[in-house]
This record gives C-alpha cells, sequence and structure tokens, in this order.
C-alpha cells in the first residue's frame, strides 16, 4: 500500500512529519503523532483524510478536544508505555489523578479505547477535593503480535491517557525480589535506601521502564532499556524520603518482555518527627522556694518563662525546642515570701541541629 497524501481540516490539529510517498509492506506500520494545541476555549473536532491506493483509498481519522484555561487533573505518568507484554498475559500500570484545582472535580466515568486495555481501581462516579488523588490500575493484554494503541478517557474534566504496548510472543519470566520493601521509621527529609533485585529465567528479559506509585520512593541505578540474561540477576536501590509524618505507601512496578507479569513491589515507610531536648542546670541558692526558667531567641531580646509551675530542682529540660535554632537561657530563684531575683546573666547559649 502506498500512502500518497493526508490532509487535517482543523489547525489545532497538527501530525508528526511523514515523507511522501509513503510504501507499506503487508504487515508493516507507521507510526503518525497527533498534537492538540487549542486556540480557544471549548469543544473543538477536526478529521484527518488519508489518500492511498489500498481498498478504502480514502481513510478519515476523527478527532477532537476541549480547550480549557487550565488543567483539572495531573496526570501521572501522562502516558502509559508498556513495552513488550506476551500474547496470553498481562502488564499492569498505575496512573495517578490529582486534583490541580483548589475547587471540587467531579469524575463521571472512566473508558479505555482498545479491546486489549481495561482499567480499573475506582467506582464511579467519584468527587476529588482540592490535592486529591485516585490511582488508576490500566491492564494491557495483548491477543496479538504487533504494536497497538488506545487512551483512558477521563470523563467529567475530560483528559486523556495515551496508551500503547507491544504484543510479543512468549519470552523468559521476570522475579522481583523481595515482595515487599518495609523502609520502618525514617526521620522527616532524611533518605533510607533498600535494595531490590531482578531475575531473569528461562530466557533474557529486557527491562523498558519502571513506574513508582508515590512520589516519596526513587528507584535508584537504573538506566533503561537493560537486558538481564537468563539465569541472572540486576540489583537496584529505592529510596524512601517521607515529607510528612505518617505511614507512606506505594509500589514499583517493571515493563518488560517477560512473558509474565510479576506482581508490583509494595513499598512501605513511616515518617517520624525527630524529637530534640535542651538540658540544663544550675548552682543552689540558700533560702529559695524554687526556681523560674526564661527563653530567648536572641541574647538580648525578650526572655519568656517558659516552666509552668516553680521548679524545685537546680535542672530543667526544655522539649520544646526544634531543629536548626538557638536558645538562649536564663535563671530567677523566688524565695519563700515570693520574691523573684533578677535573671542569672550571662544567657546560657544552646543549639539545636
Amino acid at each position: 500500500m502506498t500512502l500518497s497524501s493526508f490532509a487535517v481540516s482543523n489547525r489545532d490539529f497538527t501530525t508528526s512529519s511523514i515523507s511522501l510517498p509513503l510504501t507499506l509492506t503487508a504487515g508493516q506500520s507507521v507510526d503518525v503523532n497527533v498534537s492538540f494545541t487549542p486556540a480557544a476555549v471549548g469543544w473543538t473536532s477536526g478529521a484527518i483524510t488519508f489518500v492511498s491506493n489500498a481498498s478504502n483509498p480514502t481513510l478519515v481519522l476523527q478527532v477532537a478536544g476541549t480547550g480549557v484555561t487550565s488543567e483539572a487533573l495531573t496526570l501521572s505518568p501522562s502516558v502509559l508505555s508498556f513495552g513488550s507484554v506476551a500474547i496470553g498475559s498481562h502488564s499492569t500500570l498505575p496512573v495517578v489523578l490529582v486534583n490541580a484545582r483548589t475547587w471540587k472535580v467531579s469524575l463521571t466515568a472512566i473508558q479505555t479505547t482498545g479491546s486489549t486495555f481495561s482499567a480499573s481501581g475506582a467506582t464511579f462516579p467519584l468527587t476529588l477535593n482540592p490535592g486529591q488523588s485516585v490511582t488508576l490500575n490500566v491492564t494491557f493484554s495483548p491477543l496479538s503480535t504487533g504494536e497497538v494503541g488506545g487512551s483512558l478517557l477521563v470523563s467529567g474534566p475530560g483528559v486523556n491517557v495515551p496508551l500503547m504496548g507491544t504484543g510479543t510472543t512468549a519470552t523468559g519470566q521476570l522475579t522481583i525480589t523481595p515482595a515487599t520493601l518495609n523502609f520502618g521509621n525514617v526521620a522527616l527529609d532524611t533518605t533510607v535506601t533498600e535494595p531490590m533485585t531482578l531475575t531473569a529465567g528461562g530466557s533474557s528479559v529486557t527491562l523498558y521502564s519502571a513506574a513508582t506509585g508515590g512520589s516519596q520512593f526513587v528507584l535508584q541505578g537504573a538506566s533503561f532499556p537493560v537486558t538481564i540474561s537468563a539465569g541472572q540477576s540486576l540489583s537496584f536501590n529505592v529510596a524512601f524520603t517521607p515529607q510528612g509524618a505518617g505511614i507512606n505507601s506505594g509500589s514499583l512496578s517493571f515493563t518488560s518482555n517477560a512473558s509474565n507479569t510479576p506482581p508490583a513491589e509494595s513499598l512501605t515507610g513511616t515518617g517520624t518527627v525527630t524529637q530534640y531536648s535542651v538540658s540544663i542546670s544550675w548552682n543552689a541558692s540558700e533560702g529559695v522556694e524554687g526556681y523560674n526558667v526564661y527563653r530567648s531567641t536572641s541574647a538580648s531580646g525578650t526572655f519568656l518563662k517558659i516552666n509552668s509551675t516553680l521548679d524545685a530542682n537546680t535542672a530543667y529540660t526544655d522539649s520544646t525546642v526544634v531543629s536548626g535554632k538557638t536558645y538562649y537561657y536564663e535563671a530567677s530563684s523566688v524565695n519563700s515570701s515570693g520574691k523573684e531575683s533578677g535573671l542569672s546573666t550571662p544567657a546560657v547559649e544552646a543549639t539545636v541541629p
């Protein structure tokens, strides 16, 4: 078949360049990327007409899209590429939808185009509050060899996630160990890494990409594509950097040409807040009932009392300090008549790391 020309009816839609005339042998294909750059707010459509000497000499591709002033949802990732998947098996990848607006966004339904793609993970309709997210799992189950394209359509905000994958004959199998990476307790804004291993069985396996669900988990030392020979293993590190206190979870999945699709590796870790304290002590004074402790963030600033009741001891632990600040302390004594002495000088300086 020889493609002699093509034309786009709406200038908001453009195609990647094709050198014409283009001849395709039986079973051969060519990719054409279509881009949408809306010139105005609102829905618009068009058509791309391909002319060839095929039995259907005029092939019309309908295109449509909606111009908006801002994206209702951010997508991570914005394109799902499954790489090569063996016929009879399947591969599942997550896509996270985040409400990027400052008001609620309603998602009425989802739909996949392309018979080899399906989506799950949420019940529709649903509403996302500002900053809220939902994770959908998209599965590619090839029925024949060759490249396949499709889309995940989210009705409501009207967003589209392009899907692509290639069906192949059976190859090697991929094993991931351990099944779960548990990072335990990790202080906020610090990083802990844990190793993981991928092993190819039967024959070699090529890894095309990796995806982590959860921005606080990062795969380190990985460069794709990479091939693991039969019976060999490849190790990577996964880093966890908690940004908030509490339990954080995610997943790590790989796209490959393996005949199996190993389950996504579970990632979990707990962000903790490091507790700091400053302990001070002083010499005892005669004839006093107790002591008061005063604190300031400046040596020449205003000192405020921090003990709620009179301290009968000659030591005090301040557990209300935070990391990265310097504090200054002074003490006073109080006699049995309730008369308080002046503050001790000079002030004691303490810097919290």
